[in-house]
Order: structure tokens, then sequence, then C-alpha cells
């Protein structure tokens, strides 16, 4: 984990950091899954997986992402791009019916997702600490809260 910036400080990017660890976490249970063709053990855990993804990709990209599209709009659209694969790959084997090549394409999108993970905690978070302001960070948190329920915080989003 980062903590170089002090990005970690925002209640936001703590919480999508910790998403992040959450799903580097079941990608490792995922990837054993996949070196062993273990199909049905790889499901729940692909499963879960979409479960922290759904949430956490709507909060970078209905509220993060927008604020930051003006400087980054390439890098952005390409991040996007890559949540769209990543959730596709994962749902199909969640559904139970994954292809034939299940394994070897678990393992693409594992790599895939630990790569996003490290531009967005290297270069989304620390980018977003220096461009946003108090306000934008408001914005942020209200989405998160309404995707996950309200919570008590400090204003400004800054962790206590």
């Amino acid at each position: 984990m980062c903590e170089y910036c002090g990005c970690q400080q925002l209640e936001v990017v703590a919480e999508l950091t910790a998403e992040h660890d959450r799903l580097r976490g079941l990608g490792r249970d995922l990837a054993a899954a996949a070196d062993a063709g273990d199909a049905l053990a790889a499901q729940p855990v692909a499963l879960a997986m979409c479960e922290v993804l759904g949430p956490h990709t709507r909060v970078e990209e209905a509220g993060l992402f927008p604020a930051l599209h003006r400087d980054f709009g390439s890098q952005l659209d390409a991040l996007i791009d890559e949540h769209r694969g990543i959730e596709a790959a994962l749902a199909e084997l969640a559904s139970g019916t994954p292809s034939p090549d299940w394994p070897v394409r678990t393992r693409q999108t594992l790599a895939q997702l630990f790569d996003h993970i490290l531009k967005e905690q290297d270069g989304v978070f620390p980018a977003a600490l220096a461009a946003l302001n108090a306000t934008d960070w408001e914005s942020i948190s209200e989405i998160r809260d309404q995707l996950h329920g309200s919570r008590e915080r400090e204003p400004g989003g800054i962790r206590a």
C-alpha cells in the first residue's frame, strides 16, 4: 500500500484501497483455484470479487474519475475499459459456465487486475489528492455513502 503522498488520510481513498486489498486477497485464492483447475472452487471466489468490484467501480466511475477527467481523460478512459474487461471475465467465471481455457484467462485477468490496482494507487489516488478540493471529495463521499450506507465522517472526508 502506498503511504508516501498522504492520500490514505482521505476516507474514500482509504476505503477504495481496502477494497483493493480485499480483491488482491481474493485474487490469490482465485489464482490457486485456477492453478488447480478447480472451477467449483473458483466460482464463489469470482462471485465474491464481483460483489466487491460492483460498488467499488461505481464510486470510481461516478465520483472520482469524472472529477479528474479534464486533466487525465485518456488515462481514465483506459482504466474504465480495464474495469469492463475484468468485470466480464470474473462474471463469466462466477456464472459457473466458464470457457474451457478459463484457468489461463483467469490468470491473465488477475495479472491485469493487479496492474490496474497499482495504476490507481500509484497514479490516480495521488493525482486526486493534488487536484481535487474539499467539495470534490464531499461529492465522491456522498456517492460512496449512497452505495454503502451513510457513515460518520469528518468534513472534507478526512479520516479522524
